[in-house]
């Protein structure tokens, strides 16, 4: 899910009239949680960030609290080089749930060049670099909201100035394979054992952690446009009479090779700030107590196992934060609206292979346009990010996409929708709020 927003908080600085355009963009280096345990490849060396350069905002820890006054040191980047001062709009790219290592080198740069913008990126509290406690106990992660994160943003802004589907034949083959895998399970303690080893998965005592793992995998290969990468092998496998199994585990272990860990509850219990699985537990607990973003196998006709249920997730939250953690869905859908959203000037855009489209707004209208593009690989992020999401394509290029077109027509939309919205401001004499 992808969301452009230009909202009407009034709010300038001192000497520079700006437009903040809010990117919200789940994860800093994709959308949806990924942190290690979706990603492919994680981004690395100095191209394909734009500024990697670290700066700390003062930001209030409780924005409800009329007397808690408490701050702590939220990290920021900025990036100025196509800014044309003194009154350049400044594209606020929101960096969401994991750690924020700088501003990615998307297209989120050509659109800066083409509106002469800075582009600046907020790292969400408590993840990353950001946390106001050294210890992730439950009790410490109070703060952890989504409410509490939009009032950061809020601040922020007003504070901030310049210095998915697959092919039949692949679908066929990753049920035969969680098919195998189960039977595999429930077997031998030995087969048990053997089977997690085949996988580099063996510290995964719980074989639905197990069973999550296999299905994210899969699932990653279409999020973050990569499905060749996984059919391709399984596909030709199955045609060979060659043992599946092995084929997926190879995929897993070349790919997915960091990520077991943020698999086992064991480590998502870990208060440690500097644990290797700090973001998933970050992660988790908005799952467990705001969104239950539940990926449950279906009834009938799932790639992903039984065994990932409903009750696998809630004795998760239990096991991981304990007993009184439970995510109601309710208030969550109260505080913001469902699906009749409050909001103006606000792009959505989805991919048609992006597992997570389900999650955004579906039907357009004027004042909140939402767009659908269409392609092979178009996964979670495509219309800044191209195709395909990781490894990163610099500046967001469109070419690899197998529909080009359908990517640069959305992005010409995208410029469209801000081109007014900016126009609109000019002529009223407004600042950029």
């Amino acid at each position: 899910m992808r969301t452009l927003s230009l909202n009407s908080m009034a709010a300038t600085t001192s000497s520079l009239v700006v437009v903040v355009l809010l990117m919200v963009m789940f994860s800093s280096f994709s959308y949806g949680y990924v942190g290690q345990r979706t990603m492919l490849h994680r981004l690395s060396g100095s191209s394909n960030y734009l500024t990697t350069e670290e700066h700390w905002f003062n930001q209030t820890l409780d924005h409800f609290s009329p007397y808690d006054h408490t701050t702590f040191q939220q990290r920021y980047y900025e990036f100025l080089d196509h800014f044309r001062a003194p009154d350049g709009p400044i594209f606020l790219k929101i960096c969401g749930e994991s750690s924020c290592d700088g501003i990615p080198n998307d297209y989120i740069s050509v659109l800066a060049k083409k509106f002469g913008a800075a582009v600046v990126t907020l790292e969400h509290r408590y993840y990353g670099k950001s946390s106001p406690f050294k210890s992730l106990k439950t009790e410490n992660l109070r703060f952890l909201s989504s409410k509490q994160a939009l009032f950061d943003l809020a601040i922020f802004r007003q504070r901030y100035q310049i210095g998915v589907s697959a092919g039949p034949e692949c679908k066929a083959a990753l049920q035969e394979i969680t098919q195998l895998v189960e039977k595999q399970l429930e077997s031998t303690e030995s087969d048990r054992k053997a089977i997690k080893s085949l996988f580099g998965a063996s510290e995964l005592d719980i074989d639905g952690d197990f069973m999550y793992l296999l299905a994210d995998a899969a699932v990653t290969a279409f999020q973050y446009g990569n499905p060749d990468v996984l059919c391709s092998p399984l596909v030709q496998a199955k045609k060979a009479g060659e043992d599946l199994v092995d084929a997926y585990a190879k995929y897993v272990r070349d790919y997915y090779p960091d990520s077991v860990a943020t698999y086992n509850q064991e480590n998502l219990k870990s208060t440690n700030l500097d644990a290797e699985s700090s973001g998933a537990r970050l992660w988790w607990f908005q799952v467990c107590t705001e969104v239950a973003y539940f990926q449950v196998a279906p009834a009938n006709d799932s790639i992903r196992s039984s065994k990932v249920d409903t009750r696998y997730h809630l004795d998760l939250c239990k096991h991981v934060f304990g007993k009184d953690i439970y995510p109601d869905v309710d208030v969550t859908n109260i505080y913001y609206g469902g699906t009749k959203i409050a909001g103006s000037k606000i792009v959505f855009t989805n991919g048609s292979q992006d597992p997570w489209r389900h999650a955004s707004k579906q039907i357009s209208s004027p004042d909140m346009p939402s767009y659908i593009i269409s392609c092979h690989n178009c996964g979670h992020g495509t219309d800044l990010r191209g195709c395909p999401q990781s490894p990163l394509s610099p500046e967001g290029n469109a070419q690899n996409c197998s529909s080009p077109g359908a990517v640069n027509k959305v992005r010409q939309q995208i410029v469209d929708h801000i081109d007014l919205w900016l126009s609109e401001c000019q002529a009223t004499g407004r600042s950029y709020m």
